[in-house]
């Protein structure tokens, strides 16, 4: 898949406020700091289509983007981030987890998790949680290009390893980098073959 044309379409603050929409959607979330940014403007060829910033936790609304004018991409509030005040902590849960449980287009959560840590209990969590109210997801390790492959691929193992203890079945995975472009394909690839299966 080539991306030709990306553009924002609009932010929403809770489910209510979404577009209605006949387009399939594909959410990208991931704890805040992981790279979300820099891998939506990579995979659409764009410096700027969504905010990087150096401060975590900045995406505070559900954002959607069209690509290619067929399908949405959302970009969704970073899980996690402790300085953010509890109560907003707990509002942004609140419409992420609604959005994604009700949203009746969305195909796939590509889940981002940093490739250079071990396993982080509430990326586990997570994960849990979209298995238990059946939601598609695809994880992406981000940051490839920042620490030797060895340990990255060990870091992927032992979280292969500690997911099995919370879902079951097999769940797809892309290493990706946003530097170098690494895993752009791959990750275009999952939203490809998705949209081909929606479209049978």
């Amino acid at each position: 898949m080539k991306i030709k044309t990306s553009k924002f379409a609009v932010s929403a603050p809770d489910l209510e406020g979404c577009p209605p929409s006949d387009m399939v959607e594909f959410a990208f979330i991931g704890r805040s700091n992981v790279g979300k940014s820099s891998l939506i403007n990579m995979l659409t060829n764009r410096k700027d289509l969504a905010m990087v910033s150096s401060k975590p936790g900045r995406t505070a609304l559900i954002n959607f983007f069209i690509i290619n004018g067929e399908w949405c991409l959302v970009d969704l509030p970073g899980y996690g981030y402790a300085r953010a005040p509890k109560a907003q902590r707990h509002r942004f849960e609140d419409f992420v987890a609604n959005y994604l449980a009700n949203r009746d287009n969305l195909a796939c959560v590509f889940v981002l998790i940093d490739s250079r840590l071990p396993p982080q209990k509430i990326d586990l969590e997570f994960l849990n949680w979209l298995a238990e109210v059946e939601i598609r997801f695809v994880l992406v390790f981000t940051k490839s290009d920042k620490s030797k492959s060895g340990k990255i691929n060990a870091n992927i193992a032992a979280f292969y390893e500690a997911l099995g203890e919370w879902v079951d079945g097999e769940i797809p995975h892309v290493l990706t980098s946003s530097k170098t472009g690494g895993g752009k394909q791959d990750v275009l690839g999952h939203v490809e073959r998705i949209l081909n299966e929606e479209q049978t």
